[in-house]
């Protein structure tokens, strides 16, 4: 039997889908529904803090618990990277996840930098590199519409990319197909990716650059991207807004009993 507060959560977000509770509109305040008869107010907490993980809704001092405007977007896990989409054709990540969203987007809402800087740890251990070994540093932040969702910076060894678009800091994608396609055109075709995820809270510099509300968290993406000699191509580094996105995966279940005994 579900917890109480979980029973509210999911009556709350019910309403919430039904339209009963517009976008921007507030919830009741927790001693309302307390008085109304729901739960009591570590229930009615628990459950709106449920709903604010789901990303549902947003919650803050002086303004309590708000629908949110939109529902999150959908950061496809696996297929947003599939090479028919930028190989073939010009559907980079981000836009992957718009289009798997239902949403609109524009090439310009990705915008850049690009630096020659010295690795720093992380990029230096995925490359291989030396102390004070170079990498260019190509740092993107992603919005929709005024919004950002995420920022993400890639590593590159510079004799992979240098004199490519990758290393051209003009907003939006690498050209057609984007930083894939121009490694591919290169002769360094992806073949398979190592993603790490974590939760942490947001640094302050971050909260201000993502436009986070206060106490509101981030996941944290490393992606390391490798040949199919095991070369790698790309360490990347992004930072997304937590109740921005709705991370969905989907995969071939593995049996290494199987493979072992091939």
């Amino acid at each position: 039997m579900a917890p109480k507060w979980r029973e509210l959560a999911d009556k709350l977000a019910e309403q919430i889908r039904n339209g009963d509770y517009a976008p921007g509109q507030q919830l009741p305040q927790i001693r309302d529904l307390v008085e109304a008869g729901e739960g009591s107010k570590t229930t009615v907490h628990a459950a709106y803090k449920a709903l604010e993980a789901e990303g549902l809704v947003t919650s803050s001092r002086g303004h309590g618990t708000v629908v949110r405007e939109r529902a999150p977007l959908k950061r496809l896990g696996i297929a947003r990277y599939d090479k028919a989409k930028w190989r073939d054709g010009d559907e980079v990540a981000f836009i992957a996840d718009r289009v798997a969203s239902g949403r609109a987007y524009k090439r310009g809402e990705q915008t850049q930098t690009v630096s020659r800087i010295t690795a720093p740890p992380a990029a230096a251990a995925a490359h291989g590199l030396p102390e004070g070994g170079e990498v260019y540093a190509r740092a993107r932040l992603v919005k929709e519409g005024d919004q950002p969702t995420h920022t993400l910076t890639s590593y590159y060894r510079p004799e992979h990319v240098e004199g490519t678009r990758i290393v051209d800091p003009t907003p939006g994608p690498a050209g057609r197909g984007g930083g894939f396609r121009v490694l591919y055109d290169a002769g360094y075709e992806i073949d398979h990716m190592r993603e790490e995820l974590f939760a942490r809270a947001a640094k302050p510099a971050e909260a201000e650059e993502l436009k986070l509300l206060p106490g509101e968290w981030v996941v944290e993406l490393h992606r390391t991207t490798f040949t199919a000699d095991g070369t790698v191509v790309e360490f990347a580094i992004g930072v997304h807004a937590a109740t921005r996105f709705a991370w969905a995966y989907d995969f071939k279940v593995p049996d290494s009993a199987v493979e072992e005994s091939k």
